[in-house]
């Protein structure tokens, strides 16, 4: 009979969001269970309510993990720095398509408690940068502030879904050739940017070279 491992007690913590995560990426959602969590991380089947009071609350912890992950890769890039805007959309997609289930988990609110302390943490900060999509000296009144990053997130969030469910085939067929996932995704923002008035980045607009407009 397999021995359980032994583990720190913080380690355990960390080593069942660990087995959670590997059975979301390898089994998708429906194979998490407190039990199955325990016998990928290689512990007894009653270990996890050591940490965790009930499936939500792991799954909230490792949707929170989620968002800090996503939060540090749509900041590498200062939003001072004038690729910032065009840099954290690509960041926001790429993890999306990296991580496709940990992303569908991440705003599946019905699976998740969202009175989870560092759930409710992880979402404010990924909240706060992408306020940043609204802030700008050309944008002055409340309205258009919010309308801009609520147009940023739903592109963002909408593009990453497409993506991930494979949706996205028919426009990369008429796309430019040599058009990958990001450059697509670059022509979406130009349009965007463009027709909101705010400044292209030179990345998108260099994608945009071998588009043909009518």
């Amino acid at each position: 009979m397999k021995q359980p491992k032994p583990y720190h007690h913080g380690a355990l913590h960390d080593a069942l969001l660990a087995a959670a995560e590997s059975i979301l990426r390898r089994d998708g959602l429906p194979a998490l269970t407190l039990r199955a969590i325990a016998r990928e991380a290689g512990v007894s089947h009653g270990a996890p309510g050591h940490h965790f009071k009930d499936l939500s609350e792991l799954l909230s912890e490792l949707a929170a993990l989620g968002f800090e992950r996503l939060t540090s890769m749509m900041q590498e890039v200062s939003p001072t720095e004038p690729s910032w805007r065009s840099a954290a959309s690509h960041a926001y997609v790429a993890f999306a398509i990296d991580n496709p289930g940990l992303f569908s988990l991440m705003f599946r609110g019905e699976r998740l408690n969202a009175d989870n302390p560092r759930l409710r943490a992880a979402r404010q900060t990924v909240f706060g940068v992408l306020e940043q999509f609204g802030r700008s000296s050309d944008l002055a009144e409340d309205r258009t502030r919010i309308g801009a990053m609520t147009a940023q997130w739903c592109l963002l969030h909408g593009f990453a879904v497409l993506a991930i469910d494979g949706r996205l085939a028919r426009l990369m067929a008429i796309a430019p050739p040599g058009t990958d996932t990001m450059g697509l995704l670059d022509f979406a923002l130009t349009y965007q940017a463009g027709n909101s008035g705010l400044e292209v980045e030179s990345e998108s607009k260099a994608s945009l070279g071998g588009l043909k407009t009518k």
